[in-house]
């Protein structure tokens, strides 16, 4: 029997309290009212509140938007990289990673600076209308552009390691000599063994857009977590509430990627 080692045992317990601690405070702010004991009126209120539904479905809107677009550009491009130019990895590698570079301030100063200059060169074309259009508060698809360059350093770095893990020439030319069309190589025999690398990328993409708060909120948009804070400035219970019941619904979420992710790696383990 392995001997176990105190100092792990030391370490979890410390990052245990680092992280239990914080969030057990939270909890008994949100349940302890003075004069009127433990009441869990912070949480039950949270559904009726003006705002909450409409600003949880627009950020879930958002983030399906994001994981669908930054995964079409992202696996064919990865996928070819490997295939066909494996000389361009460094540099493709080094252009995903130059959002966790530039700092959200500037990034966004970059988004507004372009969309006050759409309207006054571009008011007499047809393009105007895409400038008023992507800045819809109904679905600002221009959040959805900026959290695809956001997402990119996360899902690059999924992907690479699903297709580090697998023999894609192999799988693509085993393919293509049954005479399946390239299309059909990528859906059926690529996608397949990129489950688990789809969806750590579609759940890292789905928990940045959930967080970000920085471009929404100077873009003028109010997403959940810009709805988050407009509420904590008149109720402080309730936006701690939010922001724990957001966190516990993210740590399932993770919770059910890694079941689905083992029971993928069993079931092409027992295959």
């Amino acid at each position: 029997m392995a001997r176990l080692n105190p100092w792990r045992w030391v370490v979890l317990g410390l990052a245990a309290l680092y992280f239990l601690v914080p969030l057990a405070s939270s909890v008994i702010f949100t349940v302890d009212v003075p004069g009127q004991g433990v009441t869990f009126d912070a949480y039950t209120q949270i559904v009726s509140t003006d705002g909450f539904v409409s600003s949880l479905l627009l950020s879930l809107e958002l983030a399906l938007a994001t994981i669908a677009i930054v995964l079409l550009l992202m696996v064919p491009a990865m996928v070819a990289l490997r295939l066909g130019a494996p000389r361009l990895r460094p540099v493709v590698e080094v252009i995903c990673q130059l959002p966790l570079v530039v700092p959200p301030i500037a990034f966004v100063a970059g988004i507004s600076t372009v969309l006050k200059w759409g309207p006054d060169h571009l008011s007499r074309t047809p393009l105007f209308q895409t400038f008023v259009a992507i800045q819809n508060p109904s679905f600002p698809f221009v959040l959805v552009m900026a959290y695809v360059v956001m997402a990119l350093p996360f899902v690059h770095r999924a992907l690479d390691a699903g297709l580090r893990a697998m023999d894609v020439r192999t799988l693509v030319e085993a393919a293509r000599s049954c005479g399946a069309s390239w299309p059909q190589a990528l859906l059926r025999t690529v996608l397949p063994n990129l489950r688990g690398a789809l969806l750590n990328a579609a759940f890292l993409t789905l928990a940045l857009v959930l967080g970000e708060f920085t471009v929404a909120q100077l873009l003028g948009f109010q997403p959940f977590a810009v709805w988050i804070y407009s509420v904590g400035g008149s109720q402080a219970q309730l936006s701690v509430a939010v922001s724990v019941l957001s966190l516990l619904v993210t740590w399932a979420l993770l919770l059910a990627l890694a079941g689905v992710g083992g029971r993928t790696r069993t079931a092409s383990s027992r295959g």
